[in-house]
């Protein structure tokens, strides 16, 4: 988000703390999500609601009558104060919803001490969808309904991921919002990370890291980088020997394969 969006997430984001700490913080999420779905299913009213000629009081009543009585008093007043700021575009507005269901999810989590499951949790079932394609086509089709799709997900899921990750991963697959399920598993991991203000790093190794290993790295980032920093390995047969480290647009390339590359890079200059 940028500018004004941004000047009023900050805000909209201030109120939901105030009013989270109290609540049942996997129902607030799923209660954000669906209104965040509302939102988007509804072009007309999202148009309304983000209308900045509207007096923010008047779209706040809107709300008050739409989810008085069907949603929690927390899942209530972050809406209120959603719909009371001003947005730069009318598609921000279920952007900031589901970002804080992110949130609560995040805050589920580490209130339930499985915060590192979660990240680890969405990383891997991304990795698990890349490398079945059949799996990837009925998740991503269209045509599916929603139930099949949530029901498929608690049969390969309930149960051996933590519930936070559950939720986020079927927001993801039910209500994509013109992502990719992958560019989508990634943006919601770096938002849990940041529960923590946590960088992510994406390694690749052609073989599994140790535990001693993954320790020494993650304190080399967190020296270089001055914050902790949350380890994703991925297992790749292609890379020749070392390792590579992607944070954000940054790339850390000790594998000979970059070598190589950066050789010949060097040669054609």
């Amino acid at each position: 988000m940028r500018g004004l969006s941004r000047t009023s997430l900050a805000g909209v984001e201030e109120r939901f703390n105030a009013v989270a700490g109290s609540a049942d913080l996997g129902a607030l999420s799923d209660e954000l999500f669906a209104v965040a779905d509302l939102l988007d299913r509804e072009h007309g009213l999202r148009r309304a609601l983000s209308d900045p000629a509207r007096a923010a009081e008047q779209k706040a009543g809107v709300v008050r009558s739409l989810l008085d009585g069907k949603v929690s008093a927390a899942a209530l007043a972050t809406a209120e104060a959603a719909v009371s700021a001003r947005w730069s575009r009318a598609g921000d507005l279920a952007d900031v919803l589901e970002r804080l269901g992110v949130v609560a999810a995040a805050a589920e989590a580490e209130s339930q001490n499985r915060l590192d499951e979660v990240e680890d949790e969405l990383f891997r079932f991304g990795r698990i969808v890349a490398a079945n394609p059949e799996l990837r086509r009925a998740l991503a089709d269209a045509a599916a309904p929603e139930e099949g799709k949530r029901e498929l997900l608690r049969n390969l899921l309930e149960g051996k991921v933590a519930p936070s990750s559950l939720r986020l991963i079927t927001q993801l697959v039910v209500h994509p919002r013109g992502r990719s399920l992958e560019s989508g598993l990634e943006e919601v991991g770096h938002l849990v990370a940041q529960q923590r203000q946590r960088l992510v790093a994406v390694v690749r190794s052609a073989v599994e890291l140790t535990a001693a290993q993954k320790e020494r790295l993650a304190a080399w980032l967190r020296t270089s980088y001055g914050r902790d920093v949350h380890l994703n390995v991925e297992v790749d047969k292609r890379v020749l020997g070392g390792f590579s480290v992607r944070i954000g647009d940054e790339i850390i390339d000790t594998t000979i394969v970059g070598r190589i590359e950066e050789v010949r890079r060097r040669l054609a200059g």
